[in-house]
């Protein structure tokens, strides 16, 4: 049995459960709300962040902690379908975009927007800062320009393979399409290349999700927005 302990609208708990039905592996949901702090959770992971994977598969229980800990865990214990490239240098470059984007997207786009029209009603902390959601759609235009230029030359972000670097990115897109904030119409190569994320089989978990008192946007489950 594994279990994996997540919050339904976070990039990194979302990159984990597109490994996940990526790679059919059977599991378990458990909704968490990080910033409650439980004690339960607490024990599994001291920093009180999601994703936790509780993994007893094997007849021996394992806890692996933090999403770029569970992907190499899940690449190790289920190497197929392979989710990396081949060579090292084409794996180094899936690794840094994945980097990529949970450090310097998070901190960039998702630290303003997410932060802003997702954490602050869900927690009860006010409502959000104009200024911070302009700097975060900047950031998320820069952002985007980027995504286009890989594409290229490119059929996957780190290459010809969908590997974790388009998993890891569609998992932090995904969460601002769900509130409307991804301006698709301007950038036609990237909202292509999404819509053929958007159409895996493992997307689709994602697609069903609700967050109570804040509705999806009136695209974000539609394959052919």
């Amino acid at each position: 049995m594994r279990l994996l302990h997540h919050w339904p609208l976070e990039p990194f708990s979302r990159q984990i459960r597109l490994i996940l039905d990526e790679k059919s592996i059977r599991y378990t949901l458990q909704s968490v709300n990080p910033w409650e702090r439980p004690e339960a959770f607490l024990a599994l992971n001291p920093s009180g962040m999601t994703p936790v994977l509780e993994d007893d598969s094997g007849g021996v229980a394992r806890t692996v902690i933090e999403a770029r800990a569970i992907a190499e865990y899940l690449e190790e214990t289920t190497p197929s379908p392979c989710l990396l490239p081949g060579g090292p240098a084409e794996r180094a470059e899936a690794r840094r975009l994945v980097d990529w984007f949970d450090r310097k997207f998070d901190g960039e786009v998702n630290a303003y927007l997410l932060h802003e029209k997702l954490e602050k009603p869900v927690q009860g902390l006010g409502s959000p800062d104009p200024q911070a959601m302009r700097e975060g759609r900047e950031h998320l235009r820069w952002h985007l320009d980027h995504i286009a230029w890989l594409l290229e030359t490119r059929d996957g972000l780190a290459g010809p393979r969908y590997t974790l670097a388009d998993i890891a990115a569609a998992a932090h897109l995904s969460c601002l399409d769900y509130l409307g904030e991804v301006p698709w119409d301007d950038f036609e190569g990237v909202k292509h290349w999404y819509q053929r994320v958007k159409c895996r089989p493992a997307f689709r978990g994602l697609l069903e999700d609700k967050l109570p008192g804040i509705n999806p946007s009136a695209h974000y489950a539609d394959l052919d927005f």
